[in-house]
């Protein structure tokens, strides 16, 4: 019957991505939704005439593939960057990505008050701080802004979350498979750091090795070798505690300084694409939907709260890269949409409660805001893009009364 789950699964996520792609949607809500309909807590609650309960149950491989998923996810994250690219935009990438690290500022007040604990706290600025790179850069694609000036300080401060989050996944992990003490959590930490202390140093002066390492024409060989090289390291990193999806994201910025580059991201790009539908499946097969009515107002809380401070944040971050207001205000809108991060760190909590060393019950409602948040952000974000013409007007009215920088501009 694993075998008839795994069919089922695969068969949702092409039905349920194809829809969404009519709509104009992300992909990302209605992998999750597919999820969630197909699992024990929603078909698995219906009995059938004669045969009782049918439903999609958690296997191993849709666990493992979850985290394969995860992982190739930041991997081609990483392809997209490199220590040069970073560092020649670095001040203005550092400006964007500090005014935008007031989000997570915003994010942790509002756990704190909601669940009067660090720990939460924590886990929830994290959750409502990331934006989704994965469907962002889509967006961009699909509008057609990549080639524009606002693209720029989007992708850069997404990078700078990204750095931000990688260090804060590793801290997020070993606090809480720490149960939340810090002091117990401390070494665990210092580990978490030096490995990634020492994954820079690869991506730093490892270039001729990985260069080396994918330097043949066989195509076959490329995706071998670059998938064995991510897999390992992620999987090592993972027995030390730290998160493998901050392995993957160094590892992808190891190959990026290689020339084979655009051939790793051709042959594996559709393997990303079907472990990135397994990972957004999974997180619904696990969430109970039942637990959104007691998130309900969190989640309302949060969308209210968050979603005008990354408007504000983006615009700034626009600003700081010389944008006038209205390309700037497309950044602003660009950056409310949350995705594929905001899962991974419900994740931390999910994974601390099965190894006994975070409140299940806690790590389920952290589990079911996500969720929730993130197929609110997702839709709201993406729609924001695509309907920016009147925010834009409305930001060049009020802010450029004067006209210093212009009228409208194309594009």
């Amino acid at each position: 019957m694993a075998l008839l789950d795994v069919g089922v699964m695969f068969a949702a996520v092409a039905v349920a991505g194809g829809v969404a792609t009519r709509l104009g949607q992300s992909v990302i809500p209605a992998y999750i939704l597919a999820g969630m309909l197909l699992g024990e807590f929603v078909l698995g609650r219906v009995a059938l005439p004669s045969v009782g309960t049918v439903y999609v149950p958690e296997t191993e491989f849709i666990s493992l593939g979850a985290e394969l998923g995860i992982v190739f996810l930041l991997f081609f994250l990483g392809l997209e960057f490199n220590l040069d690219r970073l560092f020649a935009r670095g001040r203005q990438i550092g400006t964007a990505g500090t005014i935008d690290l007031a989000n997570f500022g915003v994010g942790l007040v509002l756990g704190w008050l909601v669940f009067g604990a660090l720990l939460p706290a924590f886990l929830v600025a994290g959750i409502v701080y990331i934006s989704s790179s994965a469907v962002i850069t889509k967006s961009l694609i699909d509008l057609g802004w990549i080639a524009n000036d606002e693209a720029e300080p989007l992708l850069g401060t997404l990078v700078y979350e990204d750095l931000f989050i990688a260090v804060y996944l590793s801290v997020a992990s070993a606090l809480v498979l720490g149960g939340g003490d810090v002091v117990a959590a401390a070494v665990d930490v210092g580990v978490a750091l030096a490995f990634i202390a020492g994954l820079l140093a690869v991506v730093q002066f490892g270039g001729p090795l990985f260069e080396r390492l994918v330097a043949t024409d066989n195509r076959e060989f490329v995706a071998l070798r670059a998938v064995a090289a991510v897999v390992f390291v992620a999987g090592a990193a993972l027995a030390l505690g730290v998160s493998e999806a901050v392995a993957a994201f160094f590892v992808g910025m190891a190959f990026s300084a290689t020339d084979r580059v655009h051939a790793i991201e051709t042959i594996l790009e559709p393997v990303r694409d079907v472990f990135a539908a397994v990972f957004f499946f999974w997180i619904g097969l696990v969430t109970d939907p039942a637990l959104f009515a007691d998130v309900a107002a969190l989640v309302a809380l949060a969308v209210v709260v968050t979603t005008p401070t990354k408007v504000v944040t983006g615009y700034l971050a626009g600003r700081a890269f010389d944008l006038d207001a209205r390309r700037s205000t497309r950044v602003g809108l660009g950056m409310t949409t949350r995705g594929e991060f905001s899962l991974i760190i419900a994740t931390v909590a999910v994974t601390g409660a099965d190894a006994g060393a975070f409140d299940p019950a806690l790590a389920a409602t952290i589990n079911a805001f996500a969720v929730a948040y993130v197929l609110v952000m997702a839709v709201l974000g993406t729609t924001l893009m695509g309907y920016s013409a009147p925010f834009e007007s409305l930001a060049v009215s009020w802010l450029e009364r004067d006209g210093a920088d212009g009228g409208g501009v194309g594009g």
